[in-house]
């Protein structure tokens, strides 16, 4: 694997004392992506100086997620505000998911006799090439209780035209600090920097996955052992499922040895993610942080019956992939595809086995430029901070 030098990080912007009040909206609405989402921009904002209040409308995956809180972060419930419940100075709606309609009129009549406060539609991550010319777009507010005001398009994205991807001040740090063979054994995984030691660490973290059984057998069957770290819901049910028709020790069919994990918090999942060998992520949540882990990955996206997931899914390859060559981007290319059921899978086979050679060289090699390359961008939260300064400096809310 080759070392470059680590990036030099742009500047972290921090809290401006007129924009000092942060209000993120969130609705759970499957698998809890959205809130891992959410909870993590909370925190990195409440890092850097703001008094954030996050209104969510089902809270009870913080309870592993983060146990523990964050100073500066309130968690309220999705409601109506009460009397002594302002608008903050910025208010950030996750994804489309529209504030109360009693939070909005609020906003109104305090843009009546102030500063209105800057409303911000934070949208999904996406690499397509619509997101560059919609990123920072207005939407003046017409009609209904939020008539008079302005609500402004935010994207997270991979290019200095978005608003970047969210990444908290000292994370690479810590990354680079982690003991990842410590981690490694303590799931029974030895040291793999030897490369004629084949031993692999992997994360399953997925959605329903019509490959994953000939997946797994491909894993059981293979001539060296791999460690396959599960997490609980679609993978982990799937996965017994299989098991269950394979006989072999507990937890163990063939060179396969499974390991299901409990839920974990935020900050564990990402110290896996950095110990596996390969990260098997879904959704948006997870697919960042499995970037920054500068490891292999490959990516499900949420199915959608229309197909639109390919064309998303087509659009981060090619971002991902455009300095890579096609020597290790044609098969990732390839089983990336497969394994969001856009290709036969009748090719799995060999689309796995043209792959997976590559881990400890040129895949390995192309994920850890890629995180340097993005990690080189501003981060998602400085762009918002920067962003709402500069609204606020135009007297634009």
């Amino acid at each position: 694997m080759t070392t470059d030098p680590a990036p030099a990080l742009p500047p972290v912007l921090t809290i401006p004392p007129a924009l000092r009040r942060w209000d993120v909206f969130c609705r759970v609405i499957d698998n809890h992506g959205d809130l891992g989402v959410c909870w993590r921009l909370a925190r990195d904002l409440a890092g850097r100086g703001a008094r954030v209040r996050l209104w969510v409308d089902d809270a009870a995956a913080l309870a592993w997620m983060a146990p523990d809180g964050s100073p500066g972060v309130q968690v309220l419930p999705w409601r109506d505000p009460l009397a002594d419940e302002m608008p903050a100075d910025v208010v950030i709606e996750a994804f489309g998911c529209d504030p109360p309609a009693a939070y909005v009129a609020r906003m109104a009549d305090a843009a009546k006799t102030g500063p209105a406060p800057l409303w911000i539609n934070l949208e999904y991550l996406s690499a397509e090439p619509h997101v560059e010319s919609l990123h920072g777009l207005a939407s003046p507010q017409w009609s209904g209780p939020g008539s008079g005001l302005t609500k402004w398009f935010f994207f997270p994205g991979f290019t200095a035209a978005t608003g970047g991807l969210l990444r908290e001040p000292g994370l690479l740090a810590r990354l680079d600090a982690h003991d990842r063979q410590a981690t490694r054994a303590s799931f029974g995984v030895g040291p793999n920097e030897d490369k004629d030691e084949d031993e692999a660490l992997m994360l399953l973290f997925g959605y329903t996955q019509p490959l994953l059984n000939d997946w797994l057998t491909l894993l059981a069957e293979a001539p060296t052992p791999t460690t396959l770290l599960v997490t609980p819901g679609y993978s982990a049910r799937q996965v017994r499922a299989w098991q269950a028709q394979h006989a072999g020790a507990p937890d163990t069919v063939g060179a396969l040895r499974l390991h299901f994990l409990p839920h974990v918090t935020q900050l564990e999942f990402d110290r896996l993610l950095w110990a596996s060998d390969l990260n098997l992520v879904r959704g948006e949540d997870s697919l960042v942080r499995a970037l920054w882990a500068g490891q292999p990955m490959l990516w499900q996206l949420y199915p959608q019956a229309d197909g639109v997931h390919g064309d998303k899914l087509d659009a981060f390859l090619d971002v991902a992939l455009d300095q890579t060559a096609p020597t290790l981007a044609d098969p990732l290319r390839r089983m990336a595809r497969l394994w969001n059921g856009l290709d036969d899978p009748a090719g799995l086979a060999s689309a796995w086995s043209a792959l997976w050679p590559a881990r400890r060289g040129a895949w390995a090699d192309s994920a850890a430029t890629r995180q340097r390359r993005w990690a080189g961008q501003p981060d998602l939260t400085s762009s918002l901070i920067a962003w709402a300064q500069q609204r606020h400096r135009d007297g634009l809310g």
